[in-house]
């Protein structure tokens, strides 16, 4: 699937509109949250948004922050 999209003005924010074949290739509906994630070659993904997951990233990233010295040697 590759569609482009236009970004429109949503207040003093900017959005998308996403067409109804990608909300159903999604899973989503009007109303749902997506989790907004930077892959690892540097592209955005837009999943449907999992509460556990988020909460695991959370703690992932906190654990990163705290333990960043640990984690570059161990990176070595």
């Amino acid at each position: 699937m590759n569609k482009p999209l236009k970004l429109i003005k949503i207040g003093n924010s900017t959005g998308v509109i996403l067409p109804k074949d990608v909300l159903a290739h999604l899973n989503l509906a009007q109303g749902d949250e997506v989790y907004v994630r930077e892959e690892s070659d540097g592209r955005i993904s837009l999943d449907p948004y999992n509460a556990d997951f988020a909460r695991k990233m959370e703690l992932a990233e906190q654990i990163m922050r705290e333990d960043r010295d640990i984690l570059r040697v161990l990176a070595k």
